[in-house]
């Protein structure tokens, strides 16, 4: 178990949001209510609204400047795809940074913050790389099926994708899952943990997690010790041995299982959020100026991923 992580949480009170982060929060407002008030629960059982879904996810990515791949499949009967852009490396292209989120949700659920905030995050970002350049790779895909029955099972759509990458020999160097990211509260006893690391971390769960299992502790210490340096917003970290519960409860899972580096990050979902696989996970229930910042820095983290050779700021 390793939770000790570079640099130290932010404390104290936030800066204001910045010219472009409000554009942002108002993108990421969009597309979750898109994803979660208007399309509502999608997945096999819900599939038009999964289909519809897919297609917007489709349409933001080709808006913005990407060829976009479908990668299809069939799940419990259905047609499944998870769409797939990237902008191609400049000094190393075949090294590819993986950003990835899954856009299903469980039955029953319209899933705001599991995961529209995520697919929500994945869009805002593919906008703000299109067409910049890059050393590595970046390629942004949005997952099916990663939710119960399809849950880490071999028709999970991140694992047929991972397969899929494994087979043909993609050089993935790291992969990050955007998990439930839109959930934050300052009252303390908002945060709870599996036994027993309420010794470790804080009780008030107003920060972002970067977690992984004990293979990826260097990419969690990298990416979180980028986030801590240039990001103003309180966020913890941890690589954990991967049976502790949550520690692969996203599609970084896949990406492991097919030998690949990947961590998540996360609010810690059911750890933290009430409304979690619940009717009420809509999306008046998230706090989009926090989720703002934590998409801005995971920008910054992303592109210092994708950037080994540029000198740090």
């Amino acid at each position: 178990m390793i939770v000790k992580m570079p640099g130290r949480s932010h404390q104290g009170p936030l800066p204001p949001l910045t010219a472009q982060e409000a554009a942002l929060s108002s993108e990421l407002r969009q597309d979750v209510q898109k994803l979660s008030g208007e399309i509502g629960e999608r997945n096999t059982v819900c599939y038009r609204e999964l289909t519809a879904a897919a297609d917007f996810i489709e349409a933001a990515l080709t808006e913005s400047g990407y060829q976009v791949f479908r990668h299809e499949y069939v799940a419990a009967g259905r047609l499944c795809r998870n769409l797939i852009a990237e902008t191609r490396g400049t000094k190393l292209p075949e090294e590819i940074i993986v950003v990835g989120a899954h856009y299903d949700s469980v039955l029953g659920c319209p899933g705001a913050n599991d995961n529209a905030s995520g697919v929500a995050a994945l869009l805002a970002l593919a906008r703000r790389f299109a067409g910049k350049p890059n050393e590595r790779t970046i390629r942004f895909v949005a997952f099916v099926n990663e939710e119960p029955p399809h849950f880490l099972t071999r028709r999970m759509g991140s694992l047929v994708y991972a397969r899929l990458c494994r087979e043909r020999g993609d050089k993935i160097v790291s992969m990050l899952s955007l998990e439930t990211i839109g959930c934050y509260f300052d009252s303390k006893g908002s945060q709870k943990y599996p036994w027993p690391f309420s010794f470790f971390y804080p009780a008030t769960g107003n920060f972002v997690g970067f977690v992984g299992n004990l293979a990826n502790r260097k990419l969690v210490a990298k990416a979180i010790g980028v986030f801590r340096r240039e990001t103003a917003f309180p966020s913890e970290g941890a690589a954990l041995p991967g049976l502790v519960p949550g520690v692969g409860w996203s599609d970084h899972w896949s990406f492991w299982k097919c030998g690949y580096p990947g961590i998540m990050v996360t609010d810690t979902a059911p750890y933290r959020y009430p409304h979690y696989h619940e009717l009420t996970d809509t999306p008046e229930q998230l706090d989009y100026e926090r989720m703002t910042r934590v998409v801005a820095g995971l920008g910054r983290v992303i592109a210092r991923l994708a950037n080994p050779g540029r000198p740090s700021t």
